[in-house]
């Protein structure tokens, strides 16, 4: 932790918020190297606004319908900004940030994607993974650059495909894994 306290961090969010769920937790566990100061969703009723709220969380949302990239994302980087935040987590975010967003925070976001990078960018990585016989699956923390799935990875946890696996069981078993591995990296992150 820096001397004047744990990094801020903002996590956007697009559904239920299981991983922004294990970042919380971490962060109040022990001697949090980070404080979530702010749950934002490009979703006004994705549940995992109400699961923050309930926890006292700052919350934001915003529907970018009808007002266009640059005026939605703007007023993300607004409400950000006033929440104090210093890092990003996008945590089942579903939307592609744009190349001047990702400018502004450059560096400072990171993403948890559903496979080994750099195999599988973008969707359906596990049915992909199995598709192609893989014999490992998993999941990836990594840094958001302009590119999709594609900045530096920070951390990686693998996954036995099992016979028979469909792309529901390996997602479900991935899933375990980003919850351990993404708090892991992003307090190891914010400390450096």
């Amino acid at each position: 932790m820096r001397p004047d306290g744990p990094v801020k961090v903002g996590i956007l969010i697009s559904g239920r918020g299981s991983n922004m769920q294990s970042l919380v937790a971490a962060s109040q566990d022990g001697d949090p190297a980070y404080h979530v100061a702010l749950v934002a969703s490009d979703k006004p009723e994705a549940a995992g606004l109400a699961w923050a709220a309930e926890r006292g969380i700052a919350t934001f949302a915003l529907s970018p319908k009808g007002i266009g990239k640059p005026a939605y994302e703007a007023a993300i980087d607004q409400a950000l900004r006033d929440a104090g935040v210093e890092v990003i987590a996008l945590a089942g975010y579903m939307r592609l940030l744009s190349g001047d967003f990702v400018r502004r925070w450059e560096g400072r976001i990171l993403n948890i994607h559903p496979s080994l990078l750099p195999l599988y960018k973008g969707l359906d990585t596990h049915a992909r993974a199995i598709a192609a016989g893989d014999a490992k699956a998993g999941c990836s923390v990594h840094i958001v650059t302009e590119e999709l799935d594609d900045g530096e990875v920070l951390g990686q946890a693998e996954v036995s495909i099992l016979p028979g696996d469909d792309a529901g069981a390996l997602a479900a078993r991935v899933l375990v894994e980003e919850h351990r591995l993404y708090p892991r990296i992003l307090s190891e992150f914010v400390r450096r």
